[in-house]
């Protein structure tokens, strides 16, 4: 198995990359998210990957972070769904926005990806809504571990010149962060994990930006006995 890949961008196609590894190039399939986020032809890369093997194929798909490899793990794991809508998916989403539309039962941003109709994108609601908090609770650590080209070049042995060094990116961690602990706050304080995840999702996206603080009052509020 093929974890993870760094080398050089070779060239972007329309839904993948080859990535120049030592003088071998490996054709990477990706996101729409993460193929608009990679940088420029010649550029240090590193990508997690995720190796399908079939009697007729074998692909390798790239995710920037982990959060991305681990959601596209259990979308594969619903029948119905290959590798083809898993990516589609992802890129019309993005990890975090699928984990939200998949805790809150909104089948209708999951069937907003090309190619998945409304009875697989409520199939994906049914098999993995259960699996949602955990994934959520996991989602802090793994967006943490979003690969920068900053130090890459040291690890990369080509005959190229060196590969001009791309500004690091800011890693999208703060949200993923809030969110991982606001849902284990609301367990601590006894909300069951599927409440909870209600809960985080709808406030998180009410208000995007919103820090820990901020989205467990939400939820409390949310979770509040009404009447």
């Amino acid at each position: 198995m093929i974890g993870k890949l760094t080398g050089i961008i070779d060239y972007i196609g329309a839904d993948h990359a080859m990535i120049d590894v030592r003088g071998v190039g490996y054709i990477v399939y990706v996101s729409e998210r993460t193929r608009m986020a990679l940088p420029p032809r010649g550029e240090a890369i590193s990508l997690y990957t995720d190796l399908l093997v079939r009697e007729d194929l074998m692909q390798l798909f790239g995710f920037a972070s982990l959060l991305e490899k681990e959601w596209y793990r259990l979308l594969i794991s619903v029948q119905g769904i290959g590798a083809k809508a898993a990516m589609a998916i992802l890129g019309t989403l993005g990890a975090q926005a699928t984990g939200r539309a998949i805790a809150l039962g909104d089948w209708s941003a999951i069937k907003a990806a090309p190619g998945v109709g409304p009875k697989t994108a409520q199939r994906v609601i049914m098999e993995l809504k259960d699996k949602a908090p955990a994934a959520m609770a996991l989602g802090g650590s793994l967006a943490e571990a979003v690969l920068d080209t900053s130090e890459r070049d040291e690890v990369i042995e080509s005959d190229r010149p060196p590969a001009r060094k791309a500004a690091p990116k800011a890693a999208p961690t703060a949200h993923a962060n809030a969110e991982a602990e606001a849902l284990s706050a609301l367990q601590n304080l006894g909300y069951s994990p599927t409440d909870a995840l209600g809960a985080v999702a709808q406030s998180a996206q009410d208000a995007p930006d919103a820090d820990t603080s901020t989205l467990i009052r939400a939820a409390l509020k949310l979770l509040a006995p009404k009447g």
